[in-house]
């Protein structure tokens, strides 16, 4: 059955089969040809893998997000982050991290981002003068923000697809390396508007403009406050947070008077959509994931991992070197869910904290969404920027490298995904 699982699916993936259905079509189709299974067991995987409370928060903070940008919030925090760094070299550069950071706390998606204020500030940026394809590249590169800085959509399907780690306790783990991301990027920024002569607004904002941009942007601002501290004062689970973030998002568009029905129909339509697309990904995967396990395939590769190594750090690489690997070919969720019951195993039994290997396999994948052939926020930006798929990977690059510093930054020091979940009481 092993063989016919693998073959299978590598084949559907290699005809353009979305992968979903590639998930499904192999995980079915060997479950059929094997025999030695009842075929209920597929709809009884798909059925467990959306049965999932804490899963519910995923469509609540798909549709918090399509609100508040409903809301013409987005304007608002671009606005914001221009008056706050505006004025420096590269100037709309840096705005375009720091919206990505502040819009990170809203929508936990990167595609959100990268189609949204990300696609916003790449025309700004054009406009003013930067090289086409180095706005789009910085513009997927500072999407790739969104899922690390909570409330994240894959700290919620990691933190249901293994054991002993929390929706909150990942949410936390992801505030170090989210903020190092957008740092990382920032100097990687400043570096090339220095080459290029790329600068920033003539003028530093006023005290009025200043102060007029943060009021503006309070109302965006305070969503992050809400979710993290409802949680970690143990006012509602993440799940609950969620609804709470939707409830907030809708009664601040009636509030500013910024939803009309067609608006708010699209918002819900739109928030469907994304939702539905996930949970199928999601069911789909499960059956996969669920084969892999039954057919021992993760004991089979630690045997391997452990011939090689038996360091914790070494285990902690060559998971991080394959995950990223897996990442170039695999979509993000699939990927995620797919990978977390094989190697997840693997870096428990070496000692690795399962903080510290959930945020390492999130960023590590979330990384692979920039990088061909799949890529799938590089198409967005693309797209929306009508931008060739091959200059656009170049420009990334160094950008490319920046991050994947601060991956190898989670794998060689704990506490960056540690410390904050421990000083909270989210030890594992």
């Amino acid at each position: 059955m092993a063989k016919t699982l693998i073959i299978l699916f590598f084949a559907t993936l290699f005809l353009g089969v979305p992968v979903a259905f590639t998930m499904g079509i192999a995980g079915i189709s060997a479950i059929f040809i094997d025999g030695s299974l009842n075929p209920l067991v597929a709809t009884q995987r798909m059925f467990a893998g959306i049965d999932s409370f804490p899963l519910m928060a995923v469509p609540f903070f798909i549709l918090a997000s399509e609100l508040m940008t409903a809301c013409g919030l987005t304007n608002a925090l671009l606005r914001f982050a221009n008056a706050l760094v505006g004025h420096v070299r590269g100037g709309l550069g840096h705005v375009n991290i720091l919206v990505s950071m502040l819009f990170a706390g809203i929508s936990g998606s990167a595609l959100a981002d990268a189609a949204g204020p990300s696609a916003i500030v790449m025309r700004m940026m054009r406009e003013a003068g930067y090289e086409k394809n180095y706005a789009g590249a910085l513009s997927a590169a500072t999407a790739t923000i969104g899922p690390i800085i909570p409330p994240s959509i894959l700290a919620v399907i990691f933190a249901i697809s293994t054991n002993g780690v929390t929706v909150a306790g990942l949410f936390l783990a992801g505030i170090v390396p989210g903020v190092l991301l957008g740092v990382s990027l920032a100097i990687a920024n400043h570096v090339v508007s220095t080459k290029y002569g790329y600068r920033g607004r003539e003028h530093r904002a006023t005290m009025s403009e200043l102060r007029s941009a943060t009021l503006s942007a309070i109302p965006a601002l305070i969503m992050p406050a809400i979710i993290l501290g409802g949680i970690l004062f143990g006012v509602f689970t993440p799940t609950e947070a969620g609804a709470v973030a939707s409830a907030y998002a809708l009664f601040l568009g009636f509030l500013l008077r910024a939803f009309t029905l067609r608006t708010l129909y699209a918002a819900f339509v739109r928030a469907a959509v994304v939702t539905s697309s996930v949970f199928l990904i999601v069911a789909m995967a499960s059956i996969f994931a669920w084969l892999l396990t039954y057919l021992q395939i993760p004991q089979e590769l630690a045997k391997v991992i452990t011939q090689i190594t038996d360091s914790r750090l070494g285990i902690l690489f060559i998971l991080a070197g394959f995950a990223l690997i897996c990442g170039f070919f695999i979509d993000t969720l699939p990927a995620l869910i797919i990978l977390t019951p094989i190697l997840g195993p693997i870096a428990y039994s070496a000692g690795i904290d399962p903080l510290q290997f959930g945020m390492m396999l999130v960023l590590n994948l979330t990384i692979g969404m920039i990088t061909p052939p799949v890529g799938p926020v590089l198409f967005v930006i693309a797209t929306v920027g009508q931008l060739k798929i091959e200059q656009l990977s170049k420009a990334v690059l160094p950008l490319l490298l920046a991050e994947l510093i601060v991956l190898l930054l989670v794998i060689l020091v704990p506490g960056v995904s540690t410390f904050i979940p421990n000083s909270f009481g989210f030890a594992n």
